[in-house]
């Protein structure tokens, strides 16, 4: 931004973060071809809610876009409430890019409700179609703006270290990989 643009009250326009989601899309095809895994035709978005009539307001409305995108691409949308209060918007389609465009939606919409800080993440879901044949999450966190992968193992709340760390070393130029681990939140009992 120059002098001029100050002067005369222009400002940069700001990039939103869920902008980054869309890198998703493309990256599915790695995930496949170099880490065998396959969508699993769902995704969720996870928010936490609030007490006002705004945020009613904007749930309405979001309910409203979300039956109307439903009938356009066949997408099966169905919410919950977890056990700690946050609310889960649950998609289903095999149409991979249906899934990334719908939660974009979601998220677009209670940001510019006023909501944005509310969100807390995207996850995809995709089955390990090697040897280990298990669910893995690909989350993104909106807080930081970066995709990890989450890996649960076996029963209980153990997760694949190893694996997590593998997946995030291969697909680090495919997406916006967060390089922290100790940001990369397990995401316990996601409803899909």
């Amino acid at each position: 931004m120059g002098l001029l643009d100050t002067l005369l009250g222009r400002t940069k326009p700001t990039k939103s973060k869920s902008e980054q989601l869309f890198a998703m899309s493309t990256a599915s095809i790695t995930l496949e071809t170099k880490l065998a895994l396959q969508s699993a035709a769902a995704a969720g978005i996870v928010f936490r809610p609030v007490e006002s009539s705004y945020f009613r307001e904007a749930e309405q409305e979001l309910d409203a876009l979300l039956k109307l995108s439903g009938k356009e691409t066949k997408t099966a949308v169905r919410s919950e409430t977890d056990n700690f209060g946050f609310r889960w918007v649950i998609l289903q389609d095999p149409v991979f890019e249906d899934l990334v465009a719908t939660i974009h939606m979601v998220s677009l919409t209670l940001t510019d409700k006023g909501f944005g800080d509310q969100l807390l993440a995207a996850v995809f879901r995709f089955n390990q179609t090697d040897a280990a044949n298990r669910a893995v999450y690909w989350v993104y966190n909106y807080k930081r703006g970066m995709f990890y992968p989450f890996v649960p193992q076996g029963g209980g709340e153990r997760r694949d270290n190893a694996a997590e760390l593998h997946f995030s070393a291969v697909m680090e130029g495919e997406l916006p990989v967060d390089k922290a681990p100790e940001h990369w939140y397990a995401l316990w009992g996601a409803p899909f």
